[in-house]
């Protein structure tokens, strides 16, 4: 409620002990912005290094759990880190070095415990279309190694930069369902391009469109090679191994630990078994020098063998430019989705700008070992926080096993079967695609975006995984562009209710809902419309550029078809009539006027700005022109009333386009109007007026309010200059019905 509204019922004013509603200032925000920098740059360079806010509190009880899960980590990331470099079309050793530099780096910048970088199978995919792309334009013109090192380089260089201006916001664009559908494709997409692998079946091109590997996989069965005992035999005991132990997990719940250690250790176990099994055939069915019967890993170089600075060529940059896009996006987008998840679910919150940095930093010194862009692994993360990871520090264990492996085991690495690698990047892809139940999901809570799943899906199946990242992000934008630019707003009535808690007349309060009923459960409710004269308008979104053309006209519109319009246009001549109102068809004999007479006058539009927390120029012309075509519809002034505004910077606006204060509109200027269309529009100061009745019109009843004693340490919640403002919507309608009450005195 208004003081000046408490005060014309002759009631005492009752507030609150705070200060009057603020205008924002610039002067004050530029103020605000630049005051200490000293402090800020330092809390900046600081937060670059979360490192420095927990190791100062390590203890052995950290040491114990970081230990078990780098460990568990590296064991995993050894057989998984060559065989995502396969699908890359790079040496195995190219993804030893992507992970050692991964899980290292990360630490000493990482806001989250959980996320393990590293290769992984969509980036990995991403890098093997990248260096195809390259190798069509400039035929053996650059390595691949070198490719895949400056694209690391580039990407991680943009990254890092993004993260240090701070606009990892951008990645919000993006929502889950997006994310989720051009995963799916992929993983699809990767598991479809290793089976030929799986089966050693060749003679065409795994990186071409998922549907034309399927069928010329299906073709090509009558071709299955001995591979396939190698690769299908893995594969099955990759699920068998896992599927035990989640059963023996669930009956012996008190051994649960154990059995998750077992199934963690199927990848390196399952890789043994084949890689003896290979050696012991090989060796005796040589056919040739290093040619055998199967398809295996052969030489991997010991060590770091390709140390060096990237060698950016510029031409090698002009020819990545088109793929530098959707390589970015992929490094980003995946890291910020899996680490904002594993926070959710372990209760602490991340900080996606430096994550951000975390994996610029990463890939840019990562170039320098030879390793190809890493991101956060799903599968890796989800195995190290069911581990027991206490923090970041786990990663520098990661990196002693990868090290270990890279020094220690090369020679038997030798013997390894390529289809053992396939089986391996088959059963840890299939986990990202998503479950029935989650698609599902998607449908309940937005059909919209179940489509979006849907189109991301089958245009990364049906053409590329390019394609289907940018369809994906493409169709959420048109999406959220539409829903601003579609805002749904409300026309209100009064619902009484009665508090559950309370039997007597104090329980009973006055809620607005919408008049057409449209999100109320029960319908039998009655909403009962506002006073004759008297709108009430709900936004449910922030007032923009985009949607204020479509809010003008919901309420111009509303006026025109239910309240009274104030000249009579019965006795007008039809050549006289504007071409857009042309009234009814000659011979009809509609009674305009005695239609019109059965409407109410229209006194005040009260809007209710408690969802909106924005307003621009052009909203703010735009609620300046769709109160001039109200006014000129009622033919006299209509009081603006406006509810719950929570941002000084709205009240700033609305103050400027001439509201709140009782200033007539006559006397407004335009804040952006293309053609001003008023010649001589009136400047203005603080204005009195009275509130009296004089010849049947009504003038503005804005008065000073007065002095509250401060003993009752009262203060009025709104400045007596908006007398339109109101703290909440029931004081703002009961402020229209007042003055509509008094203008009919």
């Amino acid at each position: 409620m208004s003081v000046q509204y408490a005060k014309r019922l002759g009631k005492r004013v009752i507030g609150y002990p705070e200060t009057t509603v603020p205008v924002a200032s610039s002067v004050d925000f530029v103020a605000q912005i630049f005051k200490d920098p000293v402090d800020k740059i330092r809390n900046y360079l600081i937060s670059l290094f979360p490192i420095l806010t927990w190791i100062r509190n390590y203890n052995l009880g950290w040491l114990t759990g970081d230990v078990i899960a780098g460990l568990t980590v590296g064991m995993v990331v050894v057989p998984q880190g060559m065989s995502y470099a396969l699908i890359a079309t790079l040496p195995a050793e190219y993804g030893l070095y992507s992970s050692f530099v991964g899980v290292l780096i990360y630490c000493f910048f990482a806001t989250s415990k959980d996320v393990s970088i590293g290769p992984v199978a969509v980036m990995s995919l991403t890098v093997s279309q990248v260096i195809k792309h390259v190798n069509a334009h400039h035929p053996n013109e650059w390595p691949a190694p070198q490719i895949a090192s400056v694209l690391a380089f580039i990407c991680g260089f943009i990254v890092l930069g993004i993260g240090l201006l701070r606009i990892g916001w951008l990645v919000e664009f993006i929502p889950a369902p997006a994310v989720s559908g051009f995963m799916t494709g992929s993983a699809i997409n990767i598991a479809s391009g290793q089976v030929p692998g799986l089966m050693g079946i060749t003679g065409f091109d795994t990186r071409a469109a998922t549907y034309k590997v399927i069928i010329n996989t299906l073709k090509g069965l009558p071709r299955t090679k001995l591979d396939a005992a190698w690769g299908l035999t893995g594969l099955v005991f990759l699920y068998v191994i896992r599927n035990v132990c989640v059963y023996l997990g669930k009956k012996y719940p008190r051994r649960a630990r154990l059995f998750f250690f077992i199934s963690v250790l199927r990848n390196a176990f399952v890789i043994i078994i084949l890689t003896l099994a290979a050696w012991l055939y090989c060796r005796r069915h040589k056919i040739g020098t290093n040619k055998y019967p199967i398809k295996i890993l052969l030489t991997v170089p010991s060590g770091f063998k390709h140390i060096k600075q990237p060698d950016v060529d510029p031409k090698l940059l002009k020819a990545l430019a088109p793929e530098l896009p959707v390589a970015t996006i992929i490094l980003l987008l995946e890291h910020i989705a899996i680490s904002k998840s594993f926070g959710r679910l372990n209760g602490y919150k991340i900080n996606p700008n430096q994550e951000l940095i975390a994996i610029g930093v990463t890939n840019t010194i990562g170039s320098v070992f030879g390793a190809y862009p890493a991101t956060g692994s799903f599968s890796r993360s989800a195995l190290k926080s069911k581990s027991g990871v206490r923090t970041p520090a786990a990663g520098i264990i990661t990196a002693i096993v990868v090290i270990v492996a890279l020094y220690g085991l090369t020679d038997a690495f030798f013997w390894i079967p390529s289809a053992g690698l396939s089986a391996i990047i088959i059963h840890a892809v299939a986990d990202l695609v998503a479950s029935p139940s989650q698609v599902y999901s998607y449908w309940r809570v937005s059909p919209l975006e179940f489509v979006i799943w849907w189109a991301a899906v089958f245009v990364t199946i049906f053409s590329s995984i390019e394609n289907g990242i940018y369809t994906s992000i493409a169709a959420s934008v048109v999406l959220l562009l539409i829903r601003i630019a579609h805002p749904r707003g409300s026309f209100l009535g009064r619902v009484t209710i009665r508090d559950g808690s309370n039997t007597d007349s104090k329980g009973i309060r006055e809620v607005f809902l919408p008049l057409n009923k449209n999100g109320i459960t029960n319908q039998d409710i009655k909403v009962v419309p506002p006073s004759p004269g008297v709108i009430v308008y709900r936004f449910e979104e922030s007032y923009l550029y985009p949607n204020s053309s479509i809010v003008n006209s919901a309420l111009v519109d509303y006026v025109q078809e239910n309240m009274r319009r104030g000249k009579d246009m019965s006795n007008i001549k039809f050549s006289d009539r504007p071409w857009n109102d042309p009234g009814p068809p000659r011979g009809s004999g509609i009674d305009i006027q005695a239609e019109n007479e059965k409407k109410p006058i229209l006194h005040a539009i009260v809007l209710d700005f408690s969802t909106v927390s924005h307003i621009d120029t052009t909203a703010t012309q735009a609620l300046i022109d769709a109160r001039t075509e109200i006014e000129k519809w009622a033919d006299h002034p209509v009081e603006f009333h406006f509810a719950t505004i929570l941002s000084p910077w709205i009240h700033r606006a609305l103050v400027a386009g001439g509201f709140g204060t009782g200033v007539p509109s006559s006397k407004t200027q335009e804040v952006a109007a293309v053609h001003p269309y008023r010649e001589d529009p009136a400047e203005f100061s603080q204005i009195e007026v009275q509130s009296d009745l004089e010849g049947g019109e009504l003038k503005k009843r804005v008065s000073v309010v007065e002095s509250v004693d401060s003993k009752d340490e009262y203060v009025p919640l709104i400045s007596s200059d908006t007398p339109f403002f109101h703290v909440d919507l029931a004081s703002a309608v009961r402020a229209a019905e007042y003055g509509l009450s008094h203008s009919r005195l």
